[in-house]
């Protein structure tokens, strides 16, 4: 990766580069981030991961324009994205500038990506780039990247074979990404995440900033209050739904603050309220409806057990008791951890579909045996969602990105 960004003079880039880190919650608080940016009037470039159905959802830049002109962009998923040309000219230019790497030098998928995204930020002029991170911290391909800012988003168990069997691995190799010298927010933190974020501060003489310390949401009222002006905003209304997000938002927040700060940058109450209120992800308790269906999708990216858990409170929030489950899991994810938590969110059925990732699905039938009585096995998602068809209340689908990608893929009646 520094070779790669060296070759392609990406080392010291003409603006600021954010990074987003942790378990749960990169891909909301990077969007939210990009959005309070560029409804600022900066010119923003937004990298995620993974797409649901083109790869070109990954890399997304927005031309910003002046706080206060309706006509600014926010940051929903389907806004932003680039040109094929576009995507092609990076490809070509950063695969040309690593030829000579050698077979053992050559880039993965996602350091290639991460990459072209840098190129692409860099040639369009942006003004902030915010960049979410793949796995970890310390060896991701984004940490290679110079960063102004890091951003730790809550940290739980997850990829447990790469990061390390506990909680205290997890936050260490996590925390590697805090850059040398530099600023990074956090949400609040398990002790033994903070306490490595603590200590990774040190040894690198990072400034590490709690968000609560500099802004505060209450996403029931709709007031944010920003520690750095002492001013309150009024009627900023989270459009995302998902009690979940109304943490995202708050770290979103609080890393724009300190960002607005350090380029000398006005904080406008109504673009705050045009981000927060006009930012859409797919996949975040998304709501969607198929004609050949009588009740309502509900689509959730919850694929490990705190996002599971958080899934379930916003359930219980929004009063939703979903009428089945469509539901299964990669086989590098804890399933026993989530089973318990799935045989909650419905009385209904539940329904097991397997999915098209050969190498890392789970058998459907051996899901469905552990889930217990009510559990059915189908062999793909079209399958399962038919046997929904009759149903009239909420059929939740959440589990895997892969499972909700095919799902949004199927515009047809199975």
């Amino acid at each position: 990766m520094h070779r790669a960004l060296a070759a392609l003079g990406l080392t010291r880039p003409s603006h600021v580069r954010v990074q987003v880190v942790g378990t749960n919650g990169k891909g909301g608080t990077a969007t939210l981030l990009a959005a309070l940016c560029s409804a600022h009037g900066l010119g923003v470039g937004l990298f995620t991961s993974p797409h649901f159905l083109s790869v070109r959802e990954r890399i997304r830049f927005y031309r910003g324009g002046m706080p206060g002109d309706p006509a600014t962009p926010v940051a929903p998923l389907h806004d932003g994205l680039l040109p094929e040309a576009d995507w092609l000219d990076a490809a070509r230019e950063c695969l040309a500038a690593t030829a000579d790497f050698g077979p053992s030098g050559q880039l993965t998928y996602f350091e290639l990506l991460t990459v072209m995204a840098a190129w692409l930020f860099t040639t369009r002029g942006a003004d902030v780039a915010v960049y979410e991170a793949g796995l970890g911290g310390s060896h991701d391909a984004t940490t290679a990247l110079s960063r102004d800012m890091t951003v730790f988003t809550p940290m739980g168990m997850d990829h447990t074979g790469v990061l390390g069997p506990t909680l205290g691995h997890i936050a260490r190799d996590k925390a590697g990404a805090v850059p040398e010298g530099g600023l990074a927010v956090t949400s609040g933190q398990p002790p033994e995440a903070m306490d490595a974020l603590a200590a990774r501060a040190r040894e690198v003489r990072a400034r590490l900033v709690p968000a609560r310390e500099e802004a505060a949401y209450d996403a029931a009222a709709g007031t944010v209050r920003f520690a750095a002006e002492g001013r309150e905003v009024t009627g900023a209304i989270l459009g995302m739904p998902g009690s979940f997000q109304a943490e995202n938002a708050a770290t979103a927040l609080a890393a724009f603050s300190v960002l607005a700060e350090r380029m000398g940058l006005p904080v406008s109450g109504e673009a705050v309220r045009r981000a927060l209120s006009g930012t859409r992800i797919p996949g975040r308790m998304q709501r969607l409806r198929r004609p050949w269906m009588r009740g309502e999708l509900l689509l959730d990216c919850a694929h490990n057990v705190p996002a599971m858990q958080r899934l379930e409170a916003a359930l219980a929030d929004d009063g939703i008791r979903p009428e089945a489950v469509v539901f299964t899991c990669l086989a590098d994810k804890d399933f026993e951890g989530m089973a318990g938590i799935v045989t909650r969110l419905s009385s209904g059925p539940i329904l097991v579909p397997g999915l098209s990732c050969p190498g890392r699905t789970r058998d459907p039938a051996d899901v469905a045996r552990a889930l217990g009585p009510r559990a059915e096995a189908f062999p793909d998602p079209a399958s399962a969602l038919a046997r929904c068809r009759d149903l009239s209340g909420t059929i939740l689908v959440c589990g895997s990105m892969y499972l909700l990608a095919e799902v949004l893929g199927l515009a047809d009646a199975p």
